[in-house]
């Protein structure tokens, strides 16, 4: 009888993750941060002379959330900072690869969040205005990674992303920094929406 294939990963911080069950006792925010400041968004098909990291759009995409909805409570910006926190070990796939994997990717990411979720004391899922207001910012923030940093023109990404208010963006601009710049970044503010929490 075949031997059924290893479905775990060994994290930096010595826990085991198992993909098809995970739980959120083998979830630490150091892996988290480890592994999305080393994940390149676009396939690492941007200008620079750093990839632009998972952990790079997170933290600016809960930037933006945090300007379009004010009134956020620390959990709903930390949903938003870890919006994309299972690709810390699924990767970052473009959505035409998601689409070409088919259904199983998403249950993938499903199982990965809740876990996730559970484990930093957010509902196991996001709640649907809260997604749509996530994903809103997740677009702004697409439209900027697009039109400073991946090569499109403004008109190619006002059609894949939809045109954002340039006021709301006015002041922000992408940088790319080194992975363990942006790792610690990313650590603090989850620790600091953490203890906004409590």
């Amino acid at each position: 009888m075949a031997k059924p294939p290893r479905a775990w990963q060994r994290m930096l911080s010595g826990r085991r993750l198992d993909l098809l069950d995970p739980t959120p006792v083998d979830i630490e925010i150091k892996d988290i941060a480890h592994g999305l400041a080393f994940v390149a968004r676009w396939n690492g098909q941007t200008f620079g002379d750093y990839a632009y990291s998972v952990a790079e759009h997170s933290l600016l995409v809960e930037t933006l959330f945090a300007r379009l909805c004010p009134k956020a409570t620390a959990a709903e910006r930390l949903t938003a900072l870890l919006h994309d926190a299972p690709e810390y070990v699924i990767g970052d796939m473009i959505s035409p690869v998601k689409a070409a994997v088919g259904p199983g990717y998403g249950a993938l990411d499903d199982r990965l969040t809740a876990a996730i979720h559970i484990r930093f004391g957010l509902p196991a899922v996001t709640p649907a205005k809260l997604k749509k207001q996530i994903k809103k910012a997740d677009r702004i923030s697409a439209w900027m990674e697009a039109t400073q940093i991946a090569g499109f023109t403004r008109a190619e990404a006002d059609k894949f992303f939809g045109a954002p208010d340039l006021d709301l963006i006015a002041d922000l601009s992408i940088v790319l920094r080194p992975p363990v710049e942006v790792r610690n970044d990313f650590t603090s503010r989850h620790n600091t929406l953490i203890g906004e929490m409590v």
